[in-house]
C-alpha cells in the first residue's frame, strides 16, 4: 500500500532516515497484501487511486474536487473498507516511528555522553551539591485520568503490540534468515488480525474498564521504569561527587531518594459522570492494589531466587537471624520449607518468606499479611542492612530497586484522588440543611466520602485524601465538603485535603482571595498544621482556553500563578500547583517539560503535579525507553525550574514583557469571543464538525456534556469534545485562535521577537501554536466550514489563520512552519496526504448527513464511514482531545 513511489514525495520523504523508512515500507508492503487477500485486488486498487490521488492534489496536478467525485463513486461499503485501510496504516506508521524513536533512545544512551534534558544534564548543570539540596523536596507526581481521548480500542492497542513485538525480533542483529522469515510471517498473521479486528466499539466502556486499561501502563512499563529514573538520578549524583570511580551507583547506599507518586482520576473523577459511583471508587483502589501487590510479589520473589549468596560469603547479620528465627516459630511450615529448599542461604530464604507476606497480602490472610508498606519496607531493609556488610552490591542493586517501588507505590499504586461539582456539593447541603429525605445524588456523594474512609482503613491516608471540588467560586465550596463529610459520618470522617480547582478566567483572578478565605476553615488550618502548611490547588486549562482563547488562557495562567506564589510566601504556605493539562494543544498540552520550565517563578520549588491524559498515557507509558525519557525530562525541567538563578532570569523577562502580554492577551481574547459568542456559532460548529458523531463513538465512561448547562450552549460542552471536533475538521481553532490579532496589536516584530527568545512561557506559547498551526490544513478545513451555511463565520476563521500564520513565522523567524523541529515536521507532512485521504472520506458521510435526507438505513452507514474516518484522522494526527 505504502512501499511505492516514496522517492517521489517532497523534502520530507527524501529526510526520511533509512530504518525508518525500511520499517515503513515493510509494514505498508504487508498491509497491501493483507487487503488483496481480504478485499481483493480490486480494493488494493481503489486505495492506491485515493493514495496516489491525495498526494497529485498536494502537488497541485489534480483538483480537491475531482478526489470528492471518485469517492462519491463508490458503494458506503467501499469506501468504509478504504477507511479502514488508511486507519491501519497510520496505527502502522504511528508503530515504525516508535520504533526509530526507541532505536534512536538507544543508540545515543551508548554513545556514553550526557543526554540533553536528562538528569545527567541537570546535575552537569546545577551541580550535585544544589541537586542534592533539591532531591530532598522534590516531588514530580503524575495524575492518569480517565478523560475519553484515547479512541482506539483496547483490543486495537494489543494487536498492534503484537505487530510491534515481531517487528522488534525482525530487526534484532543477528538473526538468521529462516529466523527474519518467521518473524516475517508472524508479522503478516498479526496485520491480518490487526485488519480483521472491529476499530469502532460495541459497547460503551464503564468506568472500571476504563481502570483495567490504565493498569496495562503499569504492569508493562510504569512499574520497572520507576526505578530506573531513580537510579539515573543516583548514578548521575555519584558521578559528579566521585569521579573518580564513577558514583559506584548500586554498590552503596543511594545518593537519590523516590522522588515519584502516581495519582489517579480513574474511578473517583464524577464529576459530570454519573456511572462513577461509591462502589466503582471502593472497586478501583481494589483493583489497583491487587495490580501492585502481584508485582511487588513477584519482583521479591524473582530476587529472592536469584540471591543464592551462601552463608559462607555473605553472613547473615545477628538482626535477620532473630528475625528468621521468629519467622520459624511464628510460621514453622512456611519457613521450614524455604530453609529446606535453601540451606544455608539466610538472604535468600528471608527474601522467598517476604515474598509468601507478600502473596498473604493479596488474599487477605490477615495472619501472615503485612499490615503496611511500611511493615514490608522494614523487613527489605533488614535483608539490605545485613548485605551491605558483606555483599553490597547485592544489598544496593535489585533490591534496592524494588525498595524504590515499594516506596513509589505502597499497596495502592497510585493515590486515587475524587472530583465532584461545586454545585453538586450546594444542592446536597440544601437537601441536608433543609432535613428532608436526601434524594439519590445526595446518597451518592455521602456514600463517596464513607468509601473514602474505608479506603483510609485499609491502605492508609495516603491512598485517597484528595477531593478536588471543581468550578470553586469561594471557600464555602471548600467548607461545604468538611460539612458534608460531617453528615456522612460525624466524629468519624476521613482525613480530607480539599483542593479547590479554579478553571475561569474571573475565578484564576479571584483564586487568591478564595485561599485566604479558606484559611478562616478549622479543618484546613488542622491540615495546614499537620502537613507543615502544605497546601495543594488545582488549575484548570482545558476550560479556561476554551472560554478565553489559547493565548488568553496562557497569559492569565501565568499572571494567577505569579499571584499564587506571592499569596503563598506572605501566608507562609508552602503551595503546590496541580496542572490540569490536556494531551492535545488547544487543552494546555504540548511538551511536558517545556510546560515546566515555562512555569511562573517561584511557582514550581520542587514540585510538579500533572494530568496525564487519556491518548497521552500510552503515548508516554506504552513502551519502558519512552517512559523514561518522558520522566527524566520532566524532572530535568522540575529541578532547572527550582533553580534561583534560572527562576531570576525568568522573572525579569516576564517583568519586562508584562506589557506586552498584557497587549496580547486583552486583544487574542476579544478576537475569540467575538466568534465564540456570536448568535448562532454553537450550531453552526455542530453543522461543520462531527462534534455530535463523537459522543457515539463509544470513547470512554463520560458523557460529552457535564448536563450542568443549556443543552445548546457551548458552556457546558467538555473541552475534550471542543478540541478533538475540531481537529477532525483540519482546523485546530482550539490550539492558535486569537493569538494572530493578538501579535498584531502589539505590531513591534522586533520586542515580539526579544519576547521569544528571552522568556520560556512566550517562547512555548508560540511554539506550540506553531504546532497545531502545521497540523491545520487550510484547503480542507474551507471545505468543512463551508457545511454550515455561514460565509461570514469561515471567513473570520481562515483570516485569523492566515493572520496568525504570518504573524508566528515572521516572530519566530521561520520560512516555514515547524522549520526548527526537524523530526516533528517530517512526520506531519509525510502524514498530511494519508490524513487527507480520510478526511476526504468523512466529508462525504458529513455532507450527506448534514445536507441530504438519508433513509435510517442509509444514515447508520454514514455513521460508521463517518467514525471510521473520525478513528483514523485520529491515529493519523496522533491527537484526540
Amino acid at each position: 500500500m505504502i512501499d511505492q513511489g516514496l522517492e517521489h514525495r517532497s523534502a520530507a520523504v527524501t529526510e526520511m532516515p533509512d530504518e525508518l523508512r525500511h520499517d515503513v515500507r515493510l509494514l505498508g508492503k504487508l498491509l497491501g497484501q493483507v487487503l488483496a487477500e481480504q478485499g481483493g485486488e480490486d480494493l488494493l486498487a481503489d486505495v492506491e487511486r485515493l493514495r496516489k490521488a491525495v498526494i497529485a492534489a498536494r502537488r497541485g496536478e489534480i483538483s480537491a474536487d475531482e478526489i470528492t467525485a471518485m469517492i462519491a463513486g463508490w458503494e458506503i461499503e467501499r469506501a468504509v473498507e478504504v477507511a479502514r485501510a488508511f486507519t491501519c496504516y497510520f496505527h502502522l506508521a504511528n508503530l515504525a516511528e516508535e520504533h526509530y524513536r526507541i532505536r534512536t533512545l538507544r543508540e545515543r544512551d551508548a554513545e556514553g555522553r550526557v543526554q540533553r534534558e536528562s538528569l545527567a544534564q541537570a546535575v552537569r548543570e546545577l551541580g550535585h551539591e544544589r541537586v542534592t539540596e533539591l532531591v530532598e523536596g522534590l516531588e514530580l507526581h503524575p495524575v492518569l485520568t480517565a478523560h475519553p481521548t484515547e479512541a482506539r480500542r483496547r483490543a486495537v492497542v494489543t494487536a498492534i503490540q503484537r505487530v510491534s513485538g515481531q517487528l522488534t525480533e525482525y530487526n534484532s542483529p543477528g538473526r538468521g534468515a529462516s529466523e527474519r522469515a518467521e518473524s516475517k510471517r508472524r508479522m503478516l498473521e498479526e496485520i491480518d488480525l490487526l485488519w480483521r479486528t472491529a476499530q469502532l466499539r460495541s459497547t460503551k466502556l464503564d468506568p472500571l474498564d476504563e481502570v483495567r486499561t490504565a493498569m496495562a501502563a503499569f504492569d508493562e512499563t510504569l512499574f520497572r521504569t520507576v526505578p530506573q529514573v531513580y537510579r539515573a538520578l543516583d548514578a548521575a549524583l555519584g558521578a559528579a561527587a566521585d569521579p573518580a570511580h564513577d558514583g559506584g551507583t548500586g554498590a552503596r547506599p543511594p545518593r537519590a531518594r523516590p522522588f515519584i507518586r502516581y495519582g489517579s482520576w480513574i474511578g473517583g473523577d464524577r464529576d459530570g459522570n454519573p456511572n462513577v459511583t461509591a462502589r466503582v471508587t471502593r472497586e478501583t483502589v481494589q483493583i489497583q492494589s491487587e495490580h501492585v501487590l502481584t508485582a511487588l510479589e513477584t519482583a521479591c520473589s524473582r530476587i529472592g531466587r536469584t540471591l543464592t549468596a551462601s552463608a559462607q560469603f555473605a553472613p547473615c547479620s545477628p538482626e535477620l537471624k532473630t528475625a528468621l528465627a521468629t519467622a520459624v516459630d511464628a510460621y514453622p511450615e512456611v519457613v521450614s520449607e524455604l530453609a529446606t529448599r535453601s540451606p544455608r542461604e539466610p538472604h535468600r530464604q528471608w527474601l522467598l518468606f517476604v515474598a509468601a507476606r507478600i502473596a498473604a497480602t493479596h488474599r487477605r490472610d490477615l495472619d501472615l499479611a503485612y499490615r503496611s508498606p511500611d511493615e514490608l519496607l522494614a523487613d527489605l531493609r533488614l535483608a539490605q542492612e545485613s548485605l551491605a556488610a558483606s555483599a553490597p552490591r547485592q544489598a544496593y542493586g535489585e533490591l534496592q530497586h524494588l525498595i524504590w517501588q515499594v516506596q513509589t507505590f505502597g499497596f495502592h499504586l497510585a493515590e486515587l484522588e475524587v472530583r465532584q461539582h461545586s454545585q453538586v456539593h450546594a444542592a446536597a447541603l440544601e437537601e441536608l440543611r433543609a432535613g428532608g429525605e436526601p434524594s439519590e445524588r445526595t446518597e451518592e456523594v455521602l456514600a463517596t466520602i464513607r468509601v473514602i474512609a474505608w479506603i483510609q482503613e485499609r491502605f492508609g491516608v495516603s491512598a485517597c485524601s484528595r477531593y478536588v471540588v471543581s468550578f470553586t467560586r469561594s471557600a464555602d465550596d471548600v467548607a461545604a465538603v468538611y460539612e458534608l463529610a460531617g453528615h456522612a459520618l460525624g466524629d468519624r470522617a476521613p482525613v480530607l485535603d480539599v483542593v479547590p480547582l479554579f478553571e475561569s478566567g474571573e475565578d484564576l483572578a479571584n483564586s487568591p482571595r478564595v485561599l485566604t478565605g479558606m484559611l478562616d476553615i478549622p479543618q484546613v488550618r488542622q491540615r495546614l498544621a499537620d502537613t507543615g502548611r502544605r497546601m495543594e490547588i488545582m488549575l484548570g486549562y482545558s476550560d479556561s482556553a476554551k472560554e478565553l482563547g489559547p493565548a488568553a488562557a496562557t497569559l492569565r495562567l501565568y499572571e494567577a500563578q505569579e499571584e499564587l506564589t506571592r499569596w503563598a510566601a506572605e501566608h507562609d504556605v508552602k503551595l503546590r500547583m496541580f496542572h490540569g493539562r490536556g494531551g492535545a494543544l488547544g487543552r494546555g498540552g504540548g511538551p511536558a517539560n517545556r510546560a515546566v520550565l515555562a512555569q511562573a517563578p517561584g511557582s514550581v520549588a520542587g514540585r510538579f503535579k500533572v494530568t496525564e491524559q487519556g491518548e497521552v498515557i500510552f503515548a508516554r507509558y506504552g513502551h519502558i525507553a519512552i517512559a523514561r525519557r518522558h520522566l527524566e525530562q520532566v524532572a530535568n525541567a522540575v529541578l532547572l525550574a527550582s533553580s534561583p538563578t534560572i527562576g531570576s532570569r525568568t522573572a525579569a523577562a516576564a517583568e519586562r514583557f508584562r506589557g506586552l502580554a498584557e497587549q496580547v492577551a486583552t486583544a487574542s481574547e476579544r478576537a475569540y469571543r467575538s466568534l465564540t459568542e456570536a448568535e448562532g456559532f454553537p450550531e453552526w460548529f455542530g453543522l461543520v464538525s462531527p462534534l455530535e458523531e463523537i459522543g457515539t463513538l463509544r470513547l470512554g465512561s463520560r458523557p460529552a456534556r457535564r448536563g450542568l448547562g443549556a443543552p445548546r450552549s457551548l458552556d457546558d460542552l467538555r473541552a475534550i469534545p471542543w478540541v478533538f471536533a475540531w481537529a477532525q475538521t483540519r482546523v485546530n481553532l482550539p490550539g492558535w485562535y486569537g493569538l494572530g490579532t493578538g501579535l498584531a496589536a502589539v505590531g513591534d516584530i522586533e520586542e515580539l521577537r526579544a519576547a521569544y527568545t528571552e522568556w520560556p512561557l512566550f517562547n512555548a506559547m508560540l511554539d506550540n501554536a506553531e504546532m497545531s498551526l502545521a497540523k491545520t490544513d487550510r484547503s480542507i478545513a474551507k471545505r468543512y466550514l463551508a457545511l454550515g451555511g455561514r460565509e461570514d463565520f469561515a471567513r473570520q476563521v481562515l483570516e485569523e489563520y492566515d493572520r496568525t500564520r504570518e504573524l508566528v513565522l515572521r516572530v519566530t523567524g521561520h520560512r516555514r512552519l515547524l522549520e526548527n523541529r526537524k523530526v516533528l515536521s517530517r512526520a506531519v507532512q509525510l502524514r498530511d496526504p494519508y490524513v487527507d485521504a480520510l478526511s476526504h472520506l468523512q466529508l462525504r458521510a458529513l455532507r450527506a448527513l448534514r445536507t441530504g435526507n438519508p433513509s435510517e438505513r442509509e444514515r447508520d452507514r454514514l455513521s460508521t464511514l463517518l467514525l471510521l474516518s473520525v478513528n483514523g484522522v485520529a491515529a493519523g494526527l496522533q491527537n484526540t482531545g
